[in-house]
């Protein structure tokens, strides 16, 4: 008996068949007595509670509470959570723009989406979601908070917003609208390719490629090197990651993943050409940085193919596999960690930067005592097996002066974007050396 699971960064990733798990742990007395237990539990809540409850409420319950207690990113997908999952990674649904998750019964965004009403409106990643409509949000699911804020295309909804650092709740007033993720846009300024990833959903990859190809075309001979942008981008798809990491390489490994046993090691090489030619590569990210992408950042800073700038990165180190129960629900379970070839583990360090650069054109961000939510802050996330965060480049954390300003003097100058400047301005000052490209372009 076989079934079918799907490799997850975030959400999911490579489909394979693999043996149906066995159940073993306890010792089968102590587990039988614990089932007994929680029979015993179900028959008295079900004949002696206040109010008659469903039995599948109960049971979806305990499910939930079950793999609730392993780390964060473990969880039952009913029926509507199995439909938007599929949605978001086919990479087009209804709604805001939003990606959300649950934290002790608050709403947090992991991230907005790019050209959607809630990034048009200035969401930002760590928000708390407090109301809808002026309805308390606190203690509903998930399933049932995307629920809400989904709807007929054109009606509008108001969220209630509480953000660290900000002095009062702050108030959205968004219109919803059929979500058509693009996630990976470029761009040009003046010799240099900007490619911003957004998300991996099935698209990335291919779009990536199509983007590299595009620039190339733009700018011919008097392209100079490109930045990738991968700041809040909450991850997605592992294949995708692999497929743009190897955009960027012509041999190596890009990133391993190991399971409970010793044994259980799978390793992603890198399989075609350098598509950039060669060209410098600089790397933006920050603490919205996730999963799939701290594996592309990771891979290319380890094997010395870009410099990676911006702030520590979120750190989610796991890998989910999605287990099928029944055509329309599933399980998300962890089941491996997943490393960047140097070996390192991203799981609760993140990665970090080769260059720290605040982000001094918003003030807000670039407050360095203002809190900001990783993977190490959640409750009951994996612990860190290999410990330290010592990197391969040698870091420069004094930001240039030709860069240190203020957001006042930045504004003033026409400067919205001073992690975008700066990678750009270090992508100029890369290529003239850039004799051999593949390693002056990470040193």
């Amino acid at each position: 008996m076989v079934s079918t699971r799907v490799r997850l960064a975030l959400t999911a990733s490579l489909l394979v068949l693999l043996p149906a798990p066995m159940l073993s742990a306890a010792p089968e007395t102590d587990t039988n007595k614990r089932l007994d237990a929680f029979m015993d539990v179900f028959e008295r809540v079900r004949v002696d509670y206040v109010d008659k409850v469903d039995d599948k409420k109960l049971i979806e319950g305990a499910i939930n509470g079950m793999l609730a207690s392993l780390d964060p990113h473990s969880s039952y997908l009913d029926a509507k959570d199995f439909a938007n999952m599929k949605q978001v990674t086919d990479g087009e649904y209804g709604g805001l723009g939003l990606t959300v998750s649950t934290e002790e019964g608050a709403v947090k965004v992991v991230a907005p989406t790019d050209d959607t009403p809630a990034a048009r409106a200035g969401m930002k990643s760590g928000d708390f979601i407090t109301r809808l409509d002026g309805e308390l949000l606190y203690g509903t699911t998930l399933t049932e908070a995307v629920d809400k804020m989904r709807g007929v295309p054109g009606t509008t909804v108001k969220l209630t917003v509480i953000r660290e650092g900000a002095p009062k709740p702050l108030e959205f007033t968004l219109k919803r609208e059929i979500i058509k993720i693009k996630p990976v846009k470029w761009e040009v300024k003046g010799d240099v390719g900007i490619i911003r990833i957004a998300s991996f959903s099935k698209q990335t990859g291919p779009a990536t490629k199509a983007a590299i190809t595009g620039i190339e075309k733009q700018l011919g001979p008097k392209l100079a090197g490109f930045v990738v942008d991968l700041r809040s981008n909450p991850g997605g798809l592992l294949d995708q990651s692999i497929e743009v990491s190897d955009a960027f390489l012509d041999h190596g490994e890009i990133v391993s993943q190991r399971g409970r046993t010793k044994n259980d090691i799978e390793r992603y090489y890198a399989k075609g050409d350098d598509l950039s030619g060669g060209k410098p590569v600089v790397v933006l990210i920050d603490e919205g940085s996730a999963s799939a992408a701290e594996i592309v950042a990771g891979a290319l800073q380890d094997q010395r193919r870009a410099l990676v700038i911006g702030q520590r990165s979120f750190g989610k180190g796991s890998v989910q596999t999605l287990l099928p129960l029944t055509e329309d629900t599933a399980l998300r379970l962890t089941t491996a960690r997943y490393y960047t070839p140097s070996g390192r583990s991203v799981q609760e360090n993140g990665i970090e930067p080769d260059i720290t650069v605040p982000q001094l054109s918003d003030p807000l961000a670039a407050d360095a005592a203002r809190p900001r939510l990783r993977e190490a802050d959640l409750k009951r996330h994996l612990i860190n097996e290999v410990k330290g965060t010592d990197k391969l480049i040698e870091a420069d954390d004094k930001p240039d002066p030709r860069f240190a300003d203020t957001p006042e003097t930045l504004k003033k100058k026409g400067v919205t974007d001073y992690q975008m400047t700066y990678a750009v301005k270090l992508i100029e000052r890369l290529a003239p050396a850039a004799a051999t490209p593949v390693q002056t372009a990470a040193r």
